[in-house]
């Protein structure tokens, strides 16, 4: 059984902190404002401020970083992924950290192939900012791991469906490709990757965590306008940006099988209200 923290209790490490308990694992999930738990103990605080911290035990053997910014704007990336990541890392660290990153880091604009050796070098601001903190974590230590989430989807992530219901245009030509994951292979990939660690394996520095399907968003689009028998989205050329598509083969090396290795399987599921 592992101590074990999660700083940012979402949908993704609320889940993440559920699976963990009912492993056996002591799981406290650190947020601004805390719910109620049988299982799970949470602690209210804000990272940005070093003080909040003050109350949090210092001897977690493993840590979660799976913040997410209150807006879209180089402020606020700042403050959780500078400076809420330097506090956590002040406070705990002999902590065996996880952090969850994005693809969005990678700036390819080609189409091109992307993994874990590829260039990241991200354009917009709210991206360099996480690069920043995914390099502030591995160099502070090698043995700390980040996972690169390509765009989630899932129960409450739909906003592809309720796009295609209102006949987007979308880019036809050249082909843009998009990357996708389920929310619940995010929860599945988290705790298959503390399951290796406890394990004795050791992790490698990132990981890409996208399904096996990186497919053009005409294609999506026009197979989700099907499946909701509504009109087809209209096309578009060019002007999209970050085109890239991700390789997911070091993960499944590790052992790693999707739940929904496609995009079909998921928004299925989705479409037909089978999902949870």
């Amino acid at each position: 059984m592992a101590k074990i923290l999660i700083v940012g209790c979402g949908a993704i490490g609320s889940r993440l902190a559920e699976v963990l308990a009912k492993q056996g694992h002591q799981v406290t999930g650190l947020k601004r404002k805390p719910t109620m738990s049988a299982s799970i103990t949470y602690v209210a605080a804000d990272i940005s401020v070093a003080e909040d911290l003050d109350s949090l035990d210092t001897d977690f053997t493993e840590a979660f970083f799976i913040v997410s910014p209150d807006g879209r704007n180089a402020a606020s990336y700042q403050s959780v992924y500078e400076t809420g990541l330097a506090n956590l890392l002040a406070k705990l660290p002999e902590a065996r950290w996880l952090m969850v990153s994005s693809t969005s880091v990678y700036g390819q604009t080609q189409g091109e192939w992307v993994d874990e050796e590829s260039i990241a070098e991200p354009e917009n601001i709210t991206s360099r900012w996480i690069r920043q903190a995914e390099q502030q974590l591995v160099a502070f230590n090698p043995g700390n791991c980040v996972v690169r989430f390509s765009g989630i989807y899932g129960p409450g992530r739909e906003y592809l469906l309720r796009q295609a219901r209102q006949v987007p245009s979308i880019q036809q030509s050249p082909i843009y490709y998009t990357n996708r994951i389920h929310q619940h292979d995010c929860v599945g990939v988290l705790s298959f990757l503390l399951e290796q660690r406890l394990a004795g394996q050791v992790l490698a520095e990132y990981y890409i965590a996208s399904d096996d399907d990186p497919a053009p968003t005409w294609e999506v689009m026009s197979w989700l306008a099907e499946q909701l028998t509504c009109p087809p989205p209209s096309p578009t050329v060019g002007g999209e940006v970050m085109n890239k598509r991700c390789n997911n083969s070091r993960l499944k090396a590790l052992g790693y099988r999707f739940q929904y290795p496609g995009y079909k399987d998921g928004y299925l599921e989705l479409i037909t209200g089978r999902a949870d």
